[in-house]
């Protein structure tokens, strides 16, 4: 191991020690599971704003969206971000104090606890469900994470991938499993600067590297359909090819998954006051902006420096690892250089961390409150329903470890799907649940099972079809989830009375 890789591996060893020693400050605040699950209530705006963000973007910010870039240049990478960025604004303005009123009125922890509470099914038929569901999609999500992770290491040292997976899983583990909810979320703020001083740092040595803003200008309009809105540039051939209306809507409809991210709508829940939630409205959509724009960017540097000669020119999947490579080659430059490449691939850590801790406790509420406490009626001591909370984290992470072992295994694929999922399964629940008062049980469990159910039939029967049916599944299956929760709510009889009145006691504090 050169002198530059053990800076850069020393840099990222301080990295991991100081997010474990978050893990370990706050396993001392943690009383009982509304603590461990949602933090007491007692997120700052701040913490909120980014700890929500960093938990979303995850290693597509950047790995996928810049490799992206690279290789077809701005049309679908542009088209991506636009959806995302309307998709989180939407989220924060319509849904954050809605969902943070309602689940503190009926004293909900975990989402599929908010649906039990928000329809009154004392059987947890639907919170049952809910359950599944995030068992399911998240599980892989989080596999995909520690794959990232063992991928990271190693491209970087030469080390064996099943090892390099297995040692950020288990630093993920501890601090989670340590330090819950709020560990999780004052870590994603920490990593979210991170990604931040990640992402400055590569646009500007790319730049220098490419030889300039001018070169890089140069380079992308040599392309044709490079720097186009409506269509992408095949790298192989070097032509462009047309991104028309149907890859357009199917792009934007990433914005959709926001509704149901679990891991997102629990730091709405946690929010300490809602007064605050402008400031973090605020605050989450302006890094958002930023952030992918120069994700997006650094693709298109990224272009110009493999032209230039300053990188290898990277093809398919190889695409995703241009920060990576930018990195390595800033630590050429002297050992604070590299010193500062480290602090770039920690970035690439935290925003895989960042998303794995949140997945990890949404799972692990699944089973544990949801599943055992709400379904099966085990009542828990206190201390017992910590030790199964703890227990359940470090389960899920080793069948996910288990899910990653392949280092074959497509990051963005599995993410991909996980998102569509979600969005699918609890976005038009969701949003019926906080705006509709005539929708009911019967019919948030239609629009929870046709929707997971249309993710599936889509994805793999529909979609292959081609042509106008070559849509990203979310958005066919969010539609059909959400007629089915109209239809069979109207066709089934109106909520009880004191559901009503819930409702409109939440109406009167927004």
């Amino acid at each position: 191991m050169t002198t530059n890789e053990i800076c850069i591996l020393l840099s990222i060893i301080v990295y991991l020690l100081f997010i474990v020693g978050i893990g370990v400050y706050y396993s001392k605040r943690n009383d009982d599971v509304s603590d461990f699950y949602l933090g007491g209530r007692k997120l700052g705006p701040f913490v909120t704003a980014m700890s929500a963000e960093a938990s979303d973007m995850s290693s597509w910010l950047l790995l996928g969206l810049p490799g992206v870039a690279y290789l077809s240049g701005t049309g679908e990478a542009a088209w991506t971000a636009i959806g995302l960025a309307i998709g989180t604004y939407l989220n924060w303005l319509f849904v954050a104090r809605r969902i943070r009123e309602y689940s503190h009125q009926i004293d909900a922890i975990t989402i599929p606890d908010f649906f039990n509470k928000r329809y009154h099914d004392k059987k947890s038929i639907l919170g049952a469900i809910a359950a599944v569901v995030i068992i399911i999609f998240f599980i892989p999500y989080t596999a995909s994470g520690f794959a990232a992770c063992g991928k990271l290491f190693s491209s970087l040292f030469g080390m064996d991938y099943i090892t390099a997976m297995l040692i950020s899983a288990l630093v993920i583990v501890i601090y989670t499993t340590l330090g819950g909810f709020l560990a999780a979320s004052t870590s994603d703020f920490v990593q979210s600067i991170v990604m931040t001083i990640a992402l400055v740092v590569v646009l500007v040595f790319g730049i220098t590297k490419a030889g300039g803003l001018d070169e890089v200008m140069i380079n992308a309009k040599s392309m044709t359909g490079y720097l186009s809105l409506t269509s992408v540039h095949d790298k192989i051939s070097g032509e462009s090819i047309n991104y028309g209306f149907i890859a357009i809507v199917s792009t934007l409809a990433w914005g959709l998954g926001y509704f149901g991210m679990p891991h997102i709508l629990l730091r709405f829940m946690a929010i300490e006051e809602r007064d605050k939630l402008v400031t973090s409205r605020r605050v989450a959509i302006t890094w958002v902006v930023i952030s992918l724009t120069l994700a997006i960017f650094i693709g298109i540097i990224g272009n110009a420096m493999s032209n230039s000669g300053a990188i290898d020119n990277l093809q398919g999947s190889a695409s995703e690892t241009i920060i990576i490579q930018i990195a390595t080659l800033l630590s050429h430059k002297s050992l604070f250089a590299a010193v500062i490449a480290g602090v770039i691939l920690a970035g690439i850590l935290a925003a895989t961390m960042s998303t794995s801790d949140s997945q990890l406790l949404a799972a692990s509420s699944g089973v544990s409150q949801d599943l055992l406490k709400n379904f099966f009626h085990i009542e828990l001591s206190k201390k017992t329903s910590m030790v199964v909370a703890r227990s359940t984290v470090v389960g899920i992470s080793i069948v996910s470890a288990l899910f990653a072992s392949n280092p074959d295994s497509s990051v963005f694929e599995i993410v991909s799907f996980a998102w569509a999922g979600f969005g699918a399964c609890f976005g038009p629940v969701i949003l019926a649940s906080l705006f509709w008062k005539r929708s009911n049980m019967q019919g948030a469990i239609a629009g929870m099972v046709t929707g997971g159910t249309m993710i599936f039939l889509w994805k793999y029967l529909v979609r292959p079809l081609g042509g106008a049916f070559d849509i990203y599944e979310l958005l066919p299956a969010f539609i059909c989830a959400l007629i089915a929760i109209i239809v069979v709510s109207l066709a089934t009889p109106k909520p009880d009375e004191s559901i009503i009145k819930e409702f409109g006691d939440v109406e009167k504090v927004i």
